[in-house]
């Protein structure tokens, strides 16, 4: 799945990103730091890994890694 960026907080590490269809979804920062990025910005673009719990597993930037 794919959405942008909504809001980071760098301190917790975690944050929420809105989905192409509009829905927003949280992550935390398990899933941030299973990406292995260091930061993200305002509408920036990412993929995301859905867990089997809905939960998101992994924020990624498309093409990278």
């Amino acid at each position: 799945m794919q959405g942008t960026i909504a809001t980071f907080e760098s301190g917790s590490r975690s944050g929420t990103l809105l989905l192409d269809d509009g829905t927003e979804l949280a992550f935390d920062a398990a899933a941030f730091d299973a990406s292995g990025l260091r930061k993200l910005r305002l509408g920036q673009r990412v993929t995301v890994e859905p867990g089997e719990d809905g939960r998101v597993r992994q924020v990624r930037i498309p093409g990278v890694g």
